[in-house]
Order: structure tokens, then sequence, then C-alpha cells
């Protein structure tokens, strides 16, 4: 059901069984699966030739993101929170497994996620979209955003963009940097590759030469980026070349993929771009 890519190149997918999952209609391929809560889930993590599985029990959400944190903890996130009227607080929509698959922490990182990361440090890294830029939650409203695992705002935009986000796209990590690919209104493509050194809080954005891509994933001055023909079995790869303060595009070529590729299928780490489609993931080296 969900998956993400740890510091180390490690491959990690929770799987639930078909008996807890009920089809919408909409969206379209494995995202359009939802659980019944609470439900149980395996969370299987693969580095290299070795894998390992982990069942976790009485799951009591709908989460959206998997993510992996330091010393064999992992993150369970949904993308929608919502505003307690009672007591004026937004409702927790992360929770953080120990590594024995116990709930060792709620927390909220804001609301209408559809890009998150997670650095090297455990730190949680998040784009928002329109309806939590809109939506009154404040550090989603800016569009950007990063947390630490006790639901804390370590780092915000604060006008540091070249403009206003209407949406996020996709997220990558380059060793102690963030990317985070957003769209806005001020550039001709409509989207900025930002990226983020969170020991100096240093902020650098770039036109992107690829419109809101799928994945993303750069290594020093080269970068790879794909779009998805949604649900069907073919993506267009592109990469470029980052000259000064521009990037341009080297190449482009439509790949045949394995699987069908919908929502939240690529996610960059250290120079690799991680492309679900279907159920067959591939790996590309920026």
């Amino acid at each position: 059901m969900w998956w993400t890519v740890g510091p180390v190149g490690e491959l990690a997918v929770m799987l639930v069984h078909r008996r807890y999952l009920d089809r919408s209609r909409y969206p379209r391929g494995w995202v359009g699966w939802r659980p019944e809560v609470p439900f149980t889930g395996e969370l299987v993590t693969i580095i290299g030739q070795e894998e390992r599985r982990l069942s976790v029990e009485d799951i009591r959400m709908w989460p959206s993101h998997l993510a992996l944190l330091p010393d064999s903890r992992f993150l369970l996130v949904s993308g929608r929170t919502f505003r307690m009227e009672t007591e004026n607080l937004w409702r927790s929509n992360a929770v953080v497994f120990s590594p024995s698959g116990t709930p060792e922490a709620q927390l909220c990182v804001g609301d209408d996620i559809p890009a998150l990361a997670t650095d090297v440090h455990g730190r949680i890294w998040t784009a928002y979209g329109d309806e939590g830029i809109y939506g009154g939650h404040p550090e989603s409203g800016d569009g950007l955003a990063g947390w630490n695992t006790k639901g804390h705002a370590v780092w915000a935009p604060g006008g540091r963009l070249p403009g206003h986000p209407l949406g996020g796209c996709t997220a990558a990590t380059e060793n102690e940097q963030v990317w985070l690919v957003w769209y806005g209104a001020a550039n001709p493509s409509g989207t900025y590759l930002t990226r983020i050194t969170p020991a100096t809080g240093k902020v650098s954005s770039y036109a992107s030469p690829v419109p809101q891509p799928d994945g993303f994933a750069v290594r020093g001055n080269r970068a790879v980026f794909t779009r998805r023909d949604h649900n069907r079995r073919t993506v267009e790869l592109i990469r470029a070349e980052r000259q000064g303060a521009a990037w341009a595009v080297t190449s482009r070529r439509r790949l045949r993929v394995p699987g069908r590729v919908v929502l939240r299928c690529g996610q960059g780490r250290d120079g690799f771009l991680w492309l679900r489609t279907g159920n067959t993931w591939l790996r590309v080296e920026a």
C-alpha cells in the first residue's frame, strides 16, 4: 500500500491483506484502495539481498505516506488533518512507530500532503497541496515545512521562496540536503526546485526545467525527472544539468515500464530516483 526509500537506500513497503481493504472508484491504481481501521500491516524492508519483515498490528489511521526514521523507527502519515472545534487544535495525522512496531508518538505535520520525505537525522519535510495552503493550518499555509518527531515545526520558508506555492509535487534528499519540488505562479514553467540545508538553514530555489514532475533526484549539478502518463505503463524520463543558477534539459525519453504508474510514484534519495510502476520499483541514477 505505501512505500519509501531510507537513508542507506533500503526499500520499505507496507503490505496490507486484501481482507482489510475497500476499493474506491477513484482514484485508479493502488492508491484507490483504503483500509478499514483498525488493520494489521506488514512492513517489508529490503537492503541489498536481505529482507526483513515486521508485523504492525492495530493501525488506527488511513495513511498516505510511509517514511523511515533513524534507529529502525518508522512513520505513517495521513495526508489530511482537521481542526477540532472544541479545543481549536489540529488532529494528529502522523504516528511514530518503534523498531518493534508499537506506536511511540502521535503528532500533526500539517494538512493536505502530496509529498513527504525524511532526512538522515529524522526530520520530516513536507510540501502541501492547495487545500492545505488555503485551509487555515498555519504551517501548511506557507506551502513547505520541516518538522521534528515531536510535532514541532523546525523550518519554515520565511519569505525566502521566489513565489508563493500553490501545491507540492515531490521530494528528494541529497546527503545532508533536502529538495522540495513545488509549483507556483511566478515561473513560466510553474515549478521550482527548493534546496534546504538544515544545518545552516540556507535555502536556494531554482526554476525547474520540467513542469510538475512526479519524481526527481539530484546529484551535484545533474538531475533526473519523471512525468507519468497517468494509470498507463509509460513515463517520460528527463535528464537535466545545472549551469550556474539555471537548469537545462539535456535529454528526454519515453519509457515502457512494467506496471501502471499513478500518484505518489517517485522518490529521490541521494542521486537515485526510485519509481513505482505497479508492484515493481525501478531505480534510475541521476
